[in-house]
Formats: C-alpha cells, structure tokens, sequence
C-alpha cells in the first residue's frame, strides 16, 4: 500500500476556482476518474476526476475554498500500481442526474455542509453571499445534493426565479432586491389560471443564465445589423465539395466566417480585446481564437478553437466538427472553452433575419448570424438574385463605438464578399 496526494489537474485558464461540491468521504474506495469535487467558474461547472485509485485517508479542501491547478484535494491510500493518470477535468455543465458521479464515489453530504436545525444545508461561502445579499435562507428553495443550498439557488431566489417572495405587511409580494437594486419580477401562483408542471432547468442554463445576467447588468449593449453579399463564396464552397469529401471534412459557411472573423480581428484590435480590472485600461490579445456557440440537449455552450489565423479551411473545419461532438456528448473540458477572443452566434441551421445576441464577456463583442436568403438586387442596369447572409454585431460601448463597428462589418462583409481579399 502506499498513501498518494490527489491534485486539480489541469483546468485550463482558470485559477482561484470555488469548491461547491464534496463528491467523496474519508473511508470512500474510489476508482481513476472518479468524480472528487465539482469546482465552478462563471461559465461552467466541472467535476475533478482522481487520478489514483484506493481509499480516502483525509480530505484537504471544503466547500467554498477557491483551488487551481495543483492544489491538494485528498489522501488516497492506494495499492501499488494502482494509479493512472486521468484525464483534464470535464464539465457537468450539461450532465443530467444519470450521469453523475459514480455511487461509490458520492458522499451523503457535503462534508463541510452547516446544519442549521437539522433543516437548512449549506456551506459557509454559501451562507456569507445569503448574509450580503441579505436573504433568509429558509425561504430558498434547495437544488444542491442532499438538499443543500448552492449559490445558483441564492441568484435565484434573489431574481424572484426560484421561490415566492415573502408577503409585505399589505399583502402584496415583496422579493429582495436584485442586481443594481433592481426588484425581481414579482412571482405568481399559476396554478390558479389552470394546469401547471415544474421542471428542473439544466445546470448549463442555471450557470449561463446567471453569467448572461451578469454581462446584461454591466456591460452598454449596442448592436449593429447588416447584410452581406455571399454569393460568389457560396459558389466556391459548392465547387471545394468533392476535395472536402477526400479530405473526410464537411465545409460549412460558419467555416469562412471564423477565417474573416480572424482577419477583422488583426485589423481591428479594439475587437480583439478585454476590459482590465484596472479602471481605463485595454488588454488588446495577440492570438485570434473564435468561440463557437454550440446548441446541446442541456442548454448553449462555447466551446473555442485556437489559432483559426494560422488553420486552413480543412484543418479548421475538423477543429469545429471535433469540438462540435464533444460540445453535443457533454464532454468538454474547461480548456477546450477558454482563451476566446470574439464568439459567433449562428442560427442559421434555424431561420431568422436577426436578432441582438448577448456578449461573451469579459470578451468585447459578438457576432451573431441567421440563415442566409436569396434577394432581388439592383446591379446598375436590372435585379439579379444574390445570396445575402443577415449578420448581428453586438459589441461592449464602453470600448467599441458605432462608427468602428459599422467598419468592423464592413471590412468583415468586404471579406466574406471576395474572398481573395483574406491573401491581402
């Protein structure tokens, strides 16, 4: 036997992540790549796999302590040869309940979970945002394991979406104050109007709700809606078909947008940037990775490629169809959705003619489009069907005004127009 130290592995960008969940207790057998914490950032949840098999001898981590790479969860005892390296640790972002942790690696409760009276669970992070946010606990509704109060609870609760608010002494509905002080929505009883059926929302959407109502509150959206010319490209991706197909890759549109997005990217730095936490200070990036939003069965994910400046059409359409089925298996890990510099917003395998997409901050700008369509323009001497590509830019005000983002479109249109102009 030997006594092994169980580390976060890599997680990609992130540092400093929250421990929300305790997966495992002292006298548990766990298996490699048995779920041991669930940490989450802004975007997403991930549970830690072990990277050793045996049985948990001590537990160095609890709820609401902040790790990063490297950082010690547990003691296993294992047996020699035993261990196995496991692999980055993957986001439950997505996972419904069948896909939880193994049973033998799962504790009855949170080990550092409070017990107030037997009735109310929580962890001490989870106690001091209620105590901020000046919330009664025993008015929010529990969605973590065994019962326990997580944070996306509390968010809830304070956005009116989650419980009923307590009574004023009038009798109207009085919830606490949300964001900026706004009140939430007042919350009515529906059942009295007819049938009603609750039902859990998936934890990507309780994480990117609460993310996207971050960004709405803070960040002065402006969108800016064109039309762009598409059909001398389409020809050419019509005409590449058959050398896609030797290739064993599928080109899609979305595949020459993320190349123009690129290029209009090196052209327009602003673009290319984040806010710094210093007040009046730009962090301009000098890598071009393109978060794509992906539809799963459990809610919107954005997972990144890197380094679409330096790819070719085929290699860039194998990066898209790859991540692409991991986004839709719910196996993506927290690098594979980090470091991107602008994100596109495609509905066009759905319709539409716009819409006003929400920025991925702390990126600066998105760039959203809809199903392209077929319309009478004028040539100069009579109307000729074009291809036209609807396309939505919104973008942070704080670093973009309008006038550079009418030229960020146009120079991106100009290219998505004559694609020779991705060589200049």
């Amino acid at each position: 036997m030997s006594v092994k130290e169980v580390m976060v592995p890599d997680i990609g960008d992130f540092s400093d992540v929250d421990v929300i969940e305790i997966l495992v207790s002292v006298g548990d057998t766990i298996a490699v790549e048995d779920a041991l914490v669930t940490l989450e950032t802004d975007k997403a949840s991930m549970e830690v796999p072990s990277t050793d098999a045996g049985v948990v001898k001590e537990i160095k981590i609890n709820i609401g302590d902040k790790v990063s790479e490297g950082s010690l969860l547990l003691i296993v005892e294992a047996e020699a040869g035993a261990a196995a390296e496991a692999p980055a640790a993957a986001p439950a972002a997505a996972a419904t309940p069948a896909a939880a942790a193994p049973a033998a690696a799962v504790s009855t409760a949170a080990p550092s979970a409070v017990s107030l009276g037997g009735v109310i669970y929580a962890s001490p992070a989870v106690r001091k945002l209620a105590r901020t946010s000046n919330v009664d606990l025993t008015q929010v509704p529990a969605s973590g394991r065994k019962g326990r109060i997580t944070k996306q609870d509390i968010e809830s609760f304070l956005k009116g979406g989650a419980a009923a608010p307590a009574k004023k002494a009038g009798g109207g509905a009085a919830a606490p104050a949300g964001s900026m002080g706004i009140e939430p929505i007042p919350v009515q009883d529906y059942s009295k109007f007819g049938e009603v059926e609750e039902f859990e929302m998936s934890r990507i959407k309780k994480i990117s709700g609460a993310h996207l109502h971050r960004v709405w509150v803070n960040v002065p959206h402006v969108t800016f809606h064109d039309e762009i010319d598409t059909t001398e490209l389409e020809a050419f991706r019509q005409s590449i078909k058959k050398d896609a197909e030797k290739a064993g890759v599928k080109v899609t549109p979305l595949i020459f947008m993320m190349q123009a997005l690129a290029k209009a990217l090196q052209a327009f730095p602003n673009f290319n940037a984040s806010l710094s936490a210093d007040p009046g200070v730009l962090i301009r990036k000098k890598y071009y990775n393109i978060g794509i939003a992906v539809d799963t069965p459990g809610g919107l994910v954005v997972p990144v490629v890197k380094d679409v400046d330096k790819k070719g059409v085929f290699d860039l359409a194998r990066d898209l169809a790859e991540i692409s089925a991991k986004a839709r298996d719910n196996k993506l890990t927290a690098k594979d959705m980090s470091g991107g510099c602008m994100t596109i917003s495609s509905l066009g395998g759905i319709g539409g003619r716009g819409f006003t997409p929400i920025v991925n901050a702390p990126e600066v700008a998105i760039l959203g489009v809809t199903r392209s369509y077929q319309a009478p323009v004028w040539n100069g001497t009579e109307f000729v069907p074009r291809l036209m590509l609807p396309v939505d830019l919104s973008f942070d005000h704080r670093v973009v005004d309008g006038a550079e983002a009418a030229k960020f479109v146009g120079y991106f249109g100009s290219i998505m127009t004559d694609f020779r102009r991705l060589s200049l």
